[in-house]
């Protein structure tokens, strides 16, 4: 059966009241709570760390999926698996020594991701493609939440997926940015297996509902 697994992002979340929306996606159909990770130096922007990370994990009650745009992500990741994170997705473009740190973050008892840019090629993935857990495309330039699109996306999608098959891997595809009504059901189409979404959720009026239509 095909995955669809919808992930709001708790980056578009109401942090004064952080619960309450974690509770509201605990009780809904989302699947899995996406966790955004700024440092401001990767990206431009710095979202938050470890004390925002204990409350997701005092409330959650879903799969916690966290995104580190950060650098030196290594670092890191014990610590965040330690708060709760039960799948790690590291930059292909900052993790110099990438196979060691996704064998470490499985070492741990997370799943691993590689995540890969609008600019970077699937290609690069060939030689870890058979290791991860799954393969985190951005359809945005990441740092900011609320951007447009990037419809190159869909050809990527198509390459990852060739990729996965021809290496006999398990990898999941997770695509984040700019994923709304209009597009999600093209991205599962395209193969898709996991679609992030915040300000798609969160910004509705009931975002309850926009993510059982995201599903459809």
């Amino acid at each position: 059966m095909k995955t669809k697994l919808i992930a709001p992002s708790l980056l578009s979340a109401d942090f004064g009241n952080l619960q309450r929306d974690i509770e509201m996606l605990n009780n809904s159909q989302a699947d899995w709570l996406h966790v955004d990770v700024m440092d401001g130096r990767f990206v431009p922007n710095i979202s938050f760390g470890f004390p925002v990370m204990k409350t997701i994990q005092q409330h959650a009650k879903k799969f916690v999926d966290v995104h580190l745009m950060i650098v030196e992500p290594e670092k890191y990741v014990e610590e965040f698996i330690n708060h709760g994170a039960d799948l790690v997705s590291v930059h292909y473009e900052v993790c110099t020594h990438l196979h060691r740190t996704i064998h470490h973050i499985q070492s741990l008892g997370a799943k691993a991701g590689v995540v890969l840019n609008p600019s970077t090629p699937v290609l690069m993935l060939e030689d870890i493609i058979a290791d991860v857990d799954l393969v985190l495309l951005m359809s945005v330039n990441p740092g900011f939440g609320g951007q447009k699109f990037i419809e190159n996306t869909y050809k990527k999608i198509a390459e990852t997926k060739d990729l996965i098959l021809s290496n006999n891997s398990t990898a999941l595809i997770q695509v984040d940015g700019g994923v709304n009504l209009d597009n999600a059901s093209k991205l599962f189409e395209a193969g898709a297996d996991v679609l992030v979404a915040g300000n798609a959720v969160f910004s509705t009026e009931n975002p309850e509902k926009t993510i059982e239509l995201l599903k459809i």
